[in-house]
């Protein structure tokens, strides 16, 4: 196989994995983030559950091997392939939206290789060498909110473009393994993509939301107060 061209294997390896499990464990990881709107219990309980769910070393190698090596396949090719291609859609005769969908794609999983390579240093790394703290709740409220909520518009641009790149996907590996073939199911396809790409995008910035709406959302710190007794109310009135 030469490195030079494109691959008919590598090429549907690439279009599988960004489905499963690259796709798959994004919406997992959507979904889970998003217990931080029920407050800083239930997000680092979440956190807690998987440190305890099974050994190290195993949950390590299902890191690397299930979710690490399949994602750093998918990216790596998928620069591989934009590399190759050749930009058209500035001549009027490409500009149909399809090819507008194409071009986008490309350019968001550029821009998702770098942010995520950034995401997977400030999150897996750091809780690997500092602890886990570093990725509860707390952690994240004051890095979202510093430096004027920019870290956060951040994380609102990778949302999205994750997003869209997980649902055009979606798309386009239904065309390209065979299960959209006729005209009127790739509209259709195309129609539940951007469904999709929405529904994921509100996840996404829902489980933002939760971790800067308040810093405290469990109530933990608040103090019941508690009636006095008869004993307290008599001194009282006698004072």
């Amino acid at each position: 196989m030469s490195i030079t061209r494109e691959n008919f294997i590598w090429h549907k390896l690439h279009s599988l994995t960004g489905i499963v499990p690259v796709g798959f464990y994004m919406l997992q990881h959507l979904t889970l983030n998003s217990f931080s709107l029920a407050g800083e219990k239930y997000f680092d309980g979440v956190i807690d559950f998987f440190g305890t769910l099974m050994p190290k070393h195993i949950l390590l190698a299902l890191e690397i091997g299930v979710i690490a090596l399949p994602l750093l396949f998918h990216g790596i090719y998928g620069l591989f392939i934009t590399q190759r291609g050749k930009w058209n859609i500035q001549q009027s005769k490409y500009q149909y939206s399809e090819n507008a969908m194409y071009t986008i794609q490309r350019i968001s999983g550029m821009a998702l290789f770098l942010m995520l390579i950034l995401h997977v240093w400030d999150t897996t790394v750091r809780s690997r060498v500092g602890g886990e703290e570093l990725i509860k709740f707390a952690e994240w409220h004051t890095k979202l909110t510093s430096y004027g909520y920019s870290i956060l518009m951040l994380y609102m641009l990778g949302v999205f473009l994750a997003s869209y790149h997980l649902s055009f996907g979606i798309w386009n590996f239904c065309i390209r393994w065979g299960i959209a073939i006729s005209e009127e199911k790739q509209v259709l396809v195309k129609k539940v993509a951007v469904v999709l790409c929405a529904a994921f995008t509100m996840l996404g910035w829902a489980a933002l939301y939760g971790f800067v709406k308040e810093p405290n959302l469990n109530g933990d710190s608040k103090t019941a107060v508690s009636a006095p007794s008869p004993a307290e109310s008599q001194e009282s009135t006698s004072i």
